[in-house]
């Protein structure tokens, strides 16, 4: 990245690492062949993709067999709620989820609604967090699927991924988590945790756009999503984007609990500076180790903050970019009124920011309100 850019906005987006465009590059060139060709230089590609599955079935601890290659986390949530769905209709036709998942699991839970299936949305408590008895008493003999997402990608809460999938395991009924958000920041045991499907996005992780990962359960009852040919086992047609799926393995074997940590630490900082500074309130649980800041101002308009750090080089967001244009519906279902979610952005960190850059923000946004305030005392 530019060395006078400050961005505070992973969770939107990723630059990719150095180290991930240079084990991609020699598939953008040179190593061009099909996976699926039976000659040298296919099934070279072949092997460059089985050795990226082997990473990440590493990371999660599962087996190779049981990750996807797929276009994008929203591809992946499609595939996971829409192939359970169609696969399991004999057995049901009820689905739970939250109010504040991401619209890829929302919308498809919608487009569901309108085909005759029965759709539960559980509500969060202010921190964003479903209660268990509640989803407890939502389950019946009709339901085939509960999807939950791990993080939430506007104010960072993180769900009890554990203790849903126990009472998931009791029912006998699928569990899948919108991982999107959370694949570098929750540690993931998929041998011992009860879940059952799992979606994930390479550019959250300094890989590029455009590739995600679907864990699927061997044993698991679903349909394809996309039909064709025999590529990634028979499961999802279409012929494998090798260099993505390169550089998202190295981007995952990037991964390291130091990074976490320097994360948490520079969450910490952030929280600090802008409770001890300005009038306003932080949104989501503050205990959970996220990159994510949630943050409502008492007095400044959330678009007008955003425009006057961009010209200052420092970006952040008013919310989820998938959400452009849109009132937050995470905000609203937590509690906050229309013109709280207004003057509400979100801040979110990697491994690459720095204290300073922590610094400067803070310098630019106390300059900002301060002359803000003066012009509304000169009207």
């Amino acid at each position: 990245m530019e060395s006078n850019l400050i961005y505070l906005d992973n969770s939107a987006t990723t630059y990719i690492k150095p180290e991930v465009l240079n084990e991609m590059m020699p598939y953008l060139k040179d190593n061009f062949g099909n996976p699926s060709s039976i000659y040298n230089i296919g099934r070279d590609n072949y092997y460059a993709i089985e050795k990226s599955r082997k990473i990440i079935a590493n990371y999660l601890n599962c087996k190779s067999n049981e990750i996807y290659f797929t276009s994008s986390g929203s591809e992946s949530d499609n595939w996971a709620i829409k192939g359970i769905a169609f696969a399991n209709r004999n057995k049901g036709n009820h689905i739970i989820t939250s109010k504040i998942e991401h619209k890829a699991v929302l919308n498809s839970c919608k487009f569901l609604e309108s085909l005759g299936y029965k759709i539960t949305y559980l509500n969060v408590d202010r921190q964003g967090v479903i209660n268990l008895e509640e989803l407890q008493n939502s389950i019946t003999n009709k339901t085939i699927l509960v999807s939950i997402m791990t993080m939430n990608n506007e104010i960072g809460s993180i769900q009890p991924i554990e203790e849903i999938g126990k009472i998931i395991k009791q029912k006998n009924i699928y569990f899948h988590t919108d991982a999107v958000q959370a694949i570098d920041k929750v540690n993931f045991d998929l041998q011992r945790m009860n879940i059952d499907l799992l979606s994930f996005s390479g550019h959250k992780i300094h890989a590029p756009k455009g590739i995600g990962v679907l864990y699927i359960k061997e044993g698991t009852n679903i349909e394809n999503l996309l039909h064709g040919g025999k590529q990634e086992s028979g499961m999802r047609a279409g012929t494998e984007n090798v260099a993505y799926i390169v550089g998202l393995g190295k981007a995952v074997e990037l991964l390291s609990n130091s990074d976490k940590a320097k994360i948490y630490k520079l969450k910490n900082k952030l929280i600090n500076e802008l409770q001890n500074n300005f009038q306003c309130k932080i949104n989501g649980c503050l205990d959970d180790l996220t990159n994510i800041v949630s943050v409502t101002f008492s007095n400044l308009e959330a678009e007008s903050l955003m425009l006057l750090l961009s010209l200052k080089e420092i970006y952040i967001s008013g919310g989820s970019a998938c959400n452009k244009q849109e009132k937050s519906h995470v905000l609203h279902t937590i509690g906050l009124s229309d013109d709280e979610i207004s003057k509400t952005v979100r801040i979110s960190l990697c491994s690459d920011n720095t204290k300073e850059e922590i610094n400067v923000f803070i310098h630019q946004l106390k300059e900002i309100i301060t002359k803000t305030n003066n012009m509304r005392n000169k009207i």
